[in-house]
């Protein structure tokens, strides 16, 4: 090989088509013509043919054959990586493509349950109008199994409390927490605000993180005593009974609050607890349109 590098080569008129760099990568992956042949479904003379056109379109020798084996030169070394990012691009683009224009007949959510899931289905309400032959399918978590939902590609969208690292997520609505008990509560029956030593005390109802490695906890697990649920409106429920306090979002207790079934905790520092909330694509690039309009919808209602 000359001095000058792969990087630097200068195309003749005769370009080098995606087939052709196929050719080059399943030649270096099988170790010669034929085994590539077999492994592209093609003829030996058609692959070796593949690999000419190639090598004079770059003006530079790519194999050498070594015995029965055809071994990447220097330079043929440094186009087998740099075509195996090409064709990654470019099949990338070819599903990009194809996602654009093509409705997707199924759209995987992950929903944190510290939105209220009448919220969600009120979006979801908006979205059928223009997508009704659109099946949607709800996973509705807790904390960290939002991001595993995310980070296995078992949704298109998440919307939850935290954005995995690598992803992006646009901002959606803020969600306030509230520490709440029955009226009839022994934390309400103090005549004074309540710290941190007095809610360690008595139990607290926790709902369980749904995560595969249960990472976060919120730092909200002030009790020595509790019970872990797995859904909010169980918490809900055994607050209702007396059985211990909770924080939960606004929107879970607002009516309880207003009827009198439930009070809120006169804590002296803490009594509001802000959680910001995200919206997440799995892969934006490869999103189609329901999936967008559904995102969309979402980044208007869920504010």
């Amino acid at each position: 090989m000359s001095s000058q590098s792969a990087s630097s080569l200068v195309l003749n008129e005769n370009k080098v088509t995606l087939d052709q760099w196929r050719t080059l990568i399943a030649v270096v992956d099988a170790g010669g013509y034929a085994k590539a042949a077999e492994l592209l479904d093609k003829s030996q003379s058609t692959v070796s043919y593949a690999i000419t056109q190639l090598e004079q379109a770059l003006t530079i020798k790519v194999f050498q054959l070594q015995g029965r084996k055809a071994v990447p030169t220097p330079a043929g070394e440094v186009l087998y990586r740099k075509a195996k990012a090409l064709l990654e691009q470019a099949d990338r683009l070819e599903q990009t493509a194809i996602a654009s224009q093509q409705v997707e007949s199924q759209i995987r959510v992950a929903a944190d349950l510290i939105i209220p899931p009448r919220k969600i289905l009120e979006s979801l309400a908006i979205f059928s109008r223009d997508y009704p032959h659109t099946r949607v399918e709800i996973f509705e978590s807790v904390l960290s199994g939002t991001e595993d939902a995310l980070l296995q590609r078992q949704v298109d969208l998440a919307i939850g409390g935290r954005v995995p690292i690598g992803f992006m997520g646009e901002k959606l609505a803020t969600v306030t927490m509230r520490g709440v008990s029955s009226p009839d509560h022994p934390l309400q029956q103090l005549g004074r605000a309540i710290d941190h030593e007095d809610l360690r005390k008595h139990r607290q109802i926790i709902v369980r993180d749904s995560g595969q490695y249960r990472r976060h906890s919120e730092g909200w697990q002030e009790a020595e005593q509790r019970w872990t649920v797995s859904h909010i409106k169980t918490s809900l429920e055994a607050i209702r009974m007396g059985l211990g306090y909770a924080w939960l979002p606004q929107a879970y207790i607002e009516q309880d609050i207003a009827n009198g079934l439930l009070q809120y905790l006169p804590v002296s520092v803490g009594a509001i607890r802000e959680v910001p909330t995200y919206l997440t694509f799995a892969d934006k690039e490869l999103a189609g349109p329901a999936t967008r309009h559904l995102a969309d919808i979402f980044l208007r209602e869920l504010i």
